[in-house]
């Protein structure tokens, strides 16, 4: 039986700008967090991934998750 999961808003614009200030591109990012280049596109593009995609996101960056959390 699969697991259902809940599918978290995450604010775009706000990974976008941490990989401006920190100079990273989404590939660096990528390798960073242990999350493939093509996921993190997506995750960008959706707007949404899983609660255990944000936190690998949020360590990626240097940040709490709740800074990428969508208003």
């Amino acid at each position: 039986m699969r697991e259902e999961v809940n599918n978290m808003n995450i604010s775009t614009t706000k990974i976008e700008a941490l990989l401006a200030e920190r100079g990273l591109t989404k590939t660096a990012l990528a390798e960073s967090c242990g999350i493939s280049r093509q996921n993190i596109s997506t995750i960008v593009r959706r707007g949404t991934c899983e609660p255990k995609t944000v936190g690998k996101l949020a360590a990626g960056l240097g940040v709490p998750v709740t800074d990428l959390i969508a208003d």
